[in-house]
């Protein structure tokens, strides 16, 4: 695993697995803030990666979401560094296996009830800060999947509300519904960050350039598939 600096205090560190998967170390005055945690074989060199940047100790883990591929680090992670981990309240049933993400799957419980923190809301909708990064809500590639964005460095920590491809945006893998991931993707548009970084794929920078053309085209995509999936069978 290598660690690369994308901005002024924010970090990430990949592994390649067929495709990348990708996790950042966000650092703040008081420590670090590690934003999802990646599969269980990144634990170590997340922990190397905290140590190597003497910038302080694990303070926190914020979750884009629970699926295995953002949450498989955290049993190791906290058996040594046991901070608070971070989620939207509607993602938290399903991180603590209360709740199957696709319907008549089994439930996986990757931490304890009542283990997991839901992200405070200052006002119905509006997310409060985590250390230096503010949360945005924004469900369709899983039920309370959540961006983060640091405003100072201007980057955009989106998880797997997109993919990216040669620094183009690139929809998502193994999406449940497409149709709410295009909606959550007007943040982009909203916040216009300067760098905007996917779990699976590389930065992409001034996202919002990209937007209305990314939109326009996954919309009719969609609206495509949708069209072939409800043809009556001959």
């Amino acid at each position: 695993m290598k660690l690369t600096r994308i901005s002024d205090h924010i970090w990430s560190l990949r592994l390649w697995m067929i495709i990348p998967v990708q996790v950042w170390l966000v650092k703040d005055k008081d420590g670090i803030t590690l934003v999802d945690a990646g599969i269980p074989m990144m634990a170590k060199g997340i922990l190397r990666g905290i140590e190597q940047l003497q910038a302080g100790p694990l303070r926190q883990i914020a979750l884009t979401h629970g699926h295995a591929d953002h949450v498989g680090g955290l049993p190791r992670i906290l058996e040594t560094n046991p901070v608070p981990v971070h989620a939207h309240r509607i993602e938290i049933p399903y991180i603590e296996g209360e709740l199957p993400y696709r319907a008549g799957k089994r439930t996986v419980a990757v931490l304890p009830k009542g283990a997991t923190v839901a992200l405070r809301e200052e006002n119905p909708g509006q997310l409060s800060p985590i250390g230096s990064l503010t949360p945005y809500f924004t469900p369709g590639h899983s039920p309370g999947h959540v961006v983060y964005y640091h405003e100072e460095d201007r980057v955009l920590l989106a998880g797997d509300l997109f993919a990216s491809r040669r620094g183009r945006l690139r929809k998502p893998l193994f999406t449940p519904d497409m149709t709410e991931v295009l909606r959550s993707s007007a943040v982009v548009g909203t916040l216009k960050p300067v760098r905007l970084e996917v779990c699976h794929g590389g930065g992409v920078l001034r996202a919002a350039d990209q937007l209305e053309a990314y939109i326009a085209k996954e919309a009719k995509s969609h609206a495509g598939k949708a069209k072939l999936g409800a043809r009556p069978p001959r």
